[in-house]
């Protein structure tokens, strides 16, 4: 899994999903995910899966923490 994160730009992809992923949805982070992916094709780049995946990554960790806040709440 460490091999995702090579590139600074990745972690920057992971971190500020997070907190989308806390305050909105995966779904969310999914369009945002794909969103940026389909910037950088009509900007003239490739489509990186790895960029993609680690937004991806830093959501589902975002929503796992969402979780928890609302088990704590209804707890």
């Amino acid at each position: 899994m460490a091999w995702i994160f090579t590139d600074k730009t990745r972690w920057q992809h992971f971190g500020w999903a997070i907190p989308v992923g806390v305050v909105f949805t995966i779904l969310c982070v999914l369009g945002l995910a794909s969103g940026m992916e389909f910037k950088d094709v009509k900007y003239g780049n490739n489509l990186d899966w790895k960029d993609w995946t680690c937004t991806m990554l830093g959501g589902m960790v975002g929503q796992i923490v969402q979780l928890l806040i609302v088990y704590w709440i209804w707890r």
